[in-house]
């Protein structure tokens, strides 16, 4: 018999850069989350429409692939999991609004910062299994 494999927190993480998307994917993975990458607001939004509810995280630069940015996958991921965490980053001034409830990151940051981020999410992802 197998053994079930214990349920993970999922990160979104949605980033054009291939080297900084893998990077932030392993620094999650690393922290025990289960990560899906897109390179687009459009895919990710796909994956916000068949996932939405039980993703905790979504961690997407302003700059992406596609016509549409990471502020407006922001509101999109907020209007489908109202209680999500959502993280935007970017090397530039943040010239739009962010949804209520989503932080801004500017770059660079420290890899640090995500596993502290992965943490509490972890943390918190825990706390709602045991209520």
């Amino acid at each position: 018999m197998g053994q079930s494999k214990p349920f993970r927190a999922t990160a979104l993480v949605v980033e054009d850069d291939p080297m900084q998307r893998e990077m932030i994917c392993l620094l999650l993975e690393e922290s025990d989350m289960d990560v899906i990458e897109c390179e687009s607001a459009e895919a990710a939004e796909l994956v916000l429409e068949e996932a939405g509810a039980s993703l905790v995280l979504v961690m997407t630069d302003v700059q992406l692939a596609g016509h549409k940015n990471g502020v407006e996958l922001a509101h999109v991921a907020k209007r489908f999991n109202p209680d999500i965490d959502v993280i935007v980053t970017s090397g530039k001034p943040l010239r739009q609004q962010l949804p209520d409830g989503a932080r801004f990151w500017a770059k660079p940051w420290a890899p640090l910062d995500v596993i502290r981020e992965a943490e509490r999410m972890s943390i918190a992802w825990s706390r709602m299994g045991e209520a």
